[in-house]
């Protein structure tokens, strides 16, 4: 005879996997968070628009989806445009200055980096090997991406070969919020290092104003003559401020 075991009352039954128990002995699926409807539908938008169809929050939320995978990342990425403006100036932000956003850790900062490593790269790309004077619009729009936002003012020197070609960017300083140290045997020392026939000299006023200062004048003089010594060209000192620039050239502080 088959006896009918009696249910122990100190025992319940674990739902299965995806379900939860709404009512005793009724199971029913359980919801997902609600930000997961959400990046799938943010990201589907994005590969069938493009970046340019979302706003700056939206594009900062799925540089967060990596970092953060379990939790709605809206709210966090509305503080970081609060705090630093613009998609552009949250990724170049200095790692500390983020991580001051409560919700900001390593693995943020991490994701905002590569993002901005590959927009430096990208814009690289597109000026390196080009004529610098005929594609001047293009190199501006580099030269702002890369230093346009920065907190701490950076001067790079741009190297052209005989036919005006960029062969090569390197940043020679950095400094601080109002100074940033330059040499001038050091920059054109370089020059003939990479057998350079020009320079096109560009540093960064994070104040935003571009108006040069009287060491911006000084230097890139000392600058023009050593290199004009050895045969080096400067073709233009250009500041990057915030919404505007400053060209020596077309200020006719340089001359040929």
């Amino acid at each position: 005879m088959r006896m009918s075991r009696r249910p122990d009352p100190h025992f319940a039954e674990a739902p299965l996997p995806g379900f939860e128990a709404a009512m005793p002995g009724k199971p029913v699926m359980a919801e997902s968070p609600h930000y997961l409807d959400h990046r799938q539908r943010l990201r589907a938008r994005f590969m069938a628009a493009g970046g340019a169809a979302l706003a700056d929050y939206e594009l900062l939320e799925l540089v967060l989806f990596r970092a953060i995978p379990r939790r709605d990342v809206k709210p966090l990425a509305k503080r970081l445009l609060v705090e630093f403006g613009d998609f552009n100036r949250v990724i170049s932000a200095p790692p500390a200055r983020l991580t001051q956003i409560q919700g900001i850790g390593d693995a943020v900062v991490q994701e905002l980096k590569i993002v901005e490593a590959a927009a430096h790269r990208l814009g690289q790309a597109r000026v390196l090997g080009k004529n610098a004077l005929t594609s001047w619009a293009a190199l501006m729009d580099y030269c702002k991406t890369t230093m346009a936002h920065r907190e701490t003012e950076q001067f790079r020197v741009l190297f052209l070969d005989r036919k005006n070609v960029l062969i090569a960017d390197e940043p020679q300083a950095k400094g601080t919020v109002d100074h940033v140290p330059v040499y001038p045997r050091e920059v054109v020392k370089r020059a003939l290092e990479l057998n350079a026939s020009a320079l096109i000299l560009v540093h960064n006023h994070p104040s935003g104003d571009p108006t040069p200062s009287e060491s911006d004048v000084t230097m890139t003089q000392q600058i023009k003559t050593a290199a004009f010594a050895l045969g080096i060209t400067l073709h233009d000192h250009v500041i990057i401020g915030k919404a505007h620039d400053f060209s020596f050239r077309a200020q006719g502080l340089i001359t040929t």
